[in-house]
């Protein structure tokens, strides 16, 4: 039983950290680059991206086995396209004014990679359970990615967060980060800060896999203190 919750969490884990969408795999930069001048575009995005996302993970995986392979990728649009839909629609009826934010990058929703990878790599290949949580893992990591840059950009690039002044007598905010070169400059900032960050710990990891040792071994222990190992 604990393996088995230690695998789902796993799965939801590796979508915010070891395989984020954003920061690691580079996938749907476009709405990444393109609505992130306010961190409050970031949360709608993530969060109506996520909603398509865990939904076509789990309607894939249910039909997975009734889906002829051929047929599979207009299938994937299908099902992704219905739920694009529903999210349109409820943010057009209950947050039109985030909807007019977003404009254009809310339809676009059909053709994120990251909605369309998942399905491909995971949801077609995984029961429905398993499929929730990797829906769920990855549009938790894309909507922290995409928050985060919003954040940073509208932080520097208009003084406030989510609307509200936060740099007044601190600095002159520069409507450099809040244009596409700015974007692009705290995107790439962010990317190899989360890497140098993770990689780290992931190098170290494989080393000791590879050599089977944690560094607690009689060999190690020798090597620390100057002996030689045999």
């Amino acid at each position: 039983m604990a393996e088995k919750k230690n695998s789902k969490l796993s799965i939801f884990l590796n979508g915010i950290i070891k395989e984020n969408p954003t920061f690691r795999l580079l996938l749907g930069n476009c709405p990444s680059l393109a609505i992130t001048t306010l961190a409050k575009n970031g949360v709608g995005m993530g969060a109506a991206a996520t909603f398509v996302l865990v939904g076509s993970n789990i309607v894939i995986s249910l039909i997975r086995k009734i889906t002829p392979d051929k047929v599979r990728i207009p299938v994937f649009i299908t099902v992704i396209a219905g739920f694009t839909t529903i999210v349109q629609l409820l943010l057009a009826a209950f947050l039109p004014e985030l909807n007019k934010q977003l404009g254009i990058y809310i339809p676009l929703i059909v053709v994120n990679c990251i909605i369309f990878a998942r399905a491909e790599m995971f949801a077609q290949k995984n029961p429905p359970v398993d499929s929730f949580i990797d829906g769920l893992g990855m549009g938790t990591g894309f909507t922290i990615a995409i928050t985060i840059i919003g954040s940073v950009r509208e932080i520097l690039g208009s003084g406030t967060w989510m609307g509200i002044p936060v740099t007044v007598n601190l600095f002159e905010p520069a409507t450099f980060f809040i244009l596409p070169p700015g974007g692009f400059m705290i995107m790439g900032l962010l990317i190899a800060l989360f890497n140098k960050l993770f990689s780290e710990k992931k190098s170290k990891t494989a080393k000791e896999s590879e050599s089977g040792c944690n560094g607690g071994c009689p060999g190690c222990s020798k090597a620390m203190h100057g002996g030689e190992a045999s």
